[in-house]
């Protein structure tokens, strides 16, 4: 006998709080499970923080059992311009969180399906972000390790809910983690040493003062680097702006390094302390005293000794020259000096759709795999061939 299940959708406090909160009881015996800020999920749903809403729409439900309690949730979300890069219109669904029940997980998927569809859409990935890949992207396979700012942490049966669903294996996202210690490969030393000896070449740590410059020279790597991936928008000056702003609280200079041959922009790493470190305690709250904790952590005890990959990227007509291992070269320069507070780095997740950056952190950074996410995608017409994510770079 089939199970009832009562599909809420979102459309108040009330229901937003238990669409946060709901996470926090299904995880309450997980260790490794770290509940993010409530605002940084809460943004996404914003109209008024999320670009994406003037050529898109989201929409949130819980799914509660006969007693009315609350068994699931999942977001429904799509962008015109994004769907139009696929050969068939794909939205997406993401914060999806559910008891180890199929007939649950099947309703909610089901919602989304249908939405979307009404939509004009023909597919859905998930789960993923109605925003950036470097946020809430994926569903962890392997590496069942506590989860860094901002990424997704869950139950193993959540992939064997998408699979039996029949979404499919879309892309697989890794996770590298390496020791601060060990410091750049061989090979990747003799390619920056070739590097720094040529004057046109060289690698700036980031400066507040020079925000304005930064934001511009960010955005023209950025688009050269990135925005030619499937998915990956263009980005504009106020955006690059708003990102970089976004991370002024948490931001150490040493951390980000630009890269720029005969001055012109052609590279940046950006890494951040991972505060995950620090907010574990926080249920999810910003408040004032939350506030000033994090202040104190991160300004004046250095408590994080992680490190988080946020992106890296380097110009097409750059690659291969050895800039890569250049970056990395110069920031290994700021962790030998004195009271460098960071022992590990893992870097945020690389498609294996892109192997030629695979090829770089596992060859020049000396990364190993440390997670494993999945970006599952599910062709509404079942009778269509599907096809994983094409190879860039």
């Amino acid at each position: 006998m089939a199970r009832k299940f009562i599909l809420e959708q979102v459309t108040g406090k009330k229901s937003e709080k238990e669409f946060l909160d709901f996470p926090a009881r299904l995880y309450k015996e997980e260790k490794n499970w770290i509940r993010p800020l409530d605002n940084e999920v809460k943004k996404i749903f914003d109209p008024k923080q999320n670009k994406l809403f003037r050529t898109g729409d989201a929409i949130r439900w819980l799914l509660k059992n006969e007693k009315g309690k609350t068994i699931g949730r999942m977001a429904a979300f799509y962008d015109k311009k994004t769907a139009k890069k696929y050969e068939q219109p794909t939205g997406g669904i993401g914060f999806f969180d559910c008891i180890n029940n199929q007939e649950a997980a099947n309703t909610l998927f089901d919602s989304g399906k249908k939405w979307l569809e009404s939509k004009g859409m023909e597919a859905m990935d998930g789960p993923v972000n109605f925003g950036d890949r470097d946020n809430f992207w994926g569903c962890l396979k392997e590496g069942f390790y506590e989860n860094t700012f901002n990424m997704p942490y869950n139950f193993p049966y959540y992939n064997q809910l998408f699979e039996n669903y029949g979404f499919k294996n879309y892309f697989n996202q890794y996770v590298y983690y390496k020791s601060v210690a060990d410091g750049a490969t061989d090979i990747a030393h003799q390619k920056a040493e070739r590097i720094m000896k040529n004057p046109d070449y060289r690698f700036d740590t980031f400066r507040w003062k020079r925000f304005e410059h930064y934001a511009e020279d960010f955005l023209s790597i950025y688009n050269k680097a990135w925005a030619r991936f499937p998915g990956v928008p263009k980005m504009r000056l106020p955006q690059a702006k708003a990102l970089l702003y976004s991370l002024k609280p948490v931001i150490d200079e040493r951390a980000v390094i630009f890269g720029y041959y005969k001055n012109e922009p052609i590279a940046f790493f950006i890494m951040i302390p991972d505060i995950n470190q620090v907010i574990r305690k926080f249920n999810g709250k910003l408040n004032l005293i939350n506030k000033i904790r994090l202040y104190l952590a991160l300004k004046v005890f250095h408590k994080p000794n992680r490190l988080l990959g946020l992106i890296f990227g380097v110009t097409p007509e750059q690659q291969g020259k050895g800039v890569e291992s250049a970056l990395i070269y110069r920031f290994e320069e700021e962790t030998k000096k004195p009271g460098f507070p960071y022992v590990h780095l893992e870097m945020n997740w690389i498609g294996d759709f892109n192997p030629s950056m695979i090829k770089m952190v596992e060859r020049y950074v000396g990364g190993q795999v440390y997670k494993t996410y999945v970006t599952y995608r599910y062709l509404f017409d079942r009778n269509k061939e599907f096809k994983r994510a094409p190879k860039v770079g």
